[in-house]
């Protein structure tokens, strides 16, 4: 049992404590996940929260390994999903 007398007792107190205070306080940092898509007539790649598509391809297998490149790039992941928009696959790269 930590003893309250220590000074370490209240530094760690007080960065927890700062911690909860500034979880909601700090804006989110970017995630760049990834997202492969079905776009009209192909696949398309678009960055998490996007409204506009990065690219857009014919083929999945090719949105895929685009959407792989950007992800490995910022260290993050790539989310595909089927036609009917469903999650088919996760990656991640971090």
């Amino acid at each position: 049992m930590t003893d309250i007398r220590e000074g370490r007792f209240w530094i760690n107190l007080l960065k927890k404590i700062l911690r909860i205070v500034f979880k909601n306080v700090l804006p989110k940092r970017k995630t760049n996940v990834q997202h492969v898509v079905p776009y009209e007539d192909g696949w398309a790649v678009r960055g998490e929260g996007n409204e506009r598509v990065t690219a857009v391809y014919d083929y999945q297998e090719d949105a895929i390994e685009r959407a792989r490149e950007i992800a490995i790039n910022y260290r993050s992941a790539v989310v595909i999903h089927r036609r009917d928009g469903t999650i088919r696959d996760r990656m991640n790269y971090d």
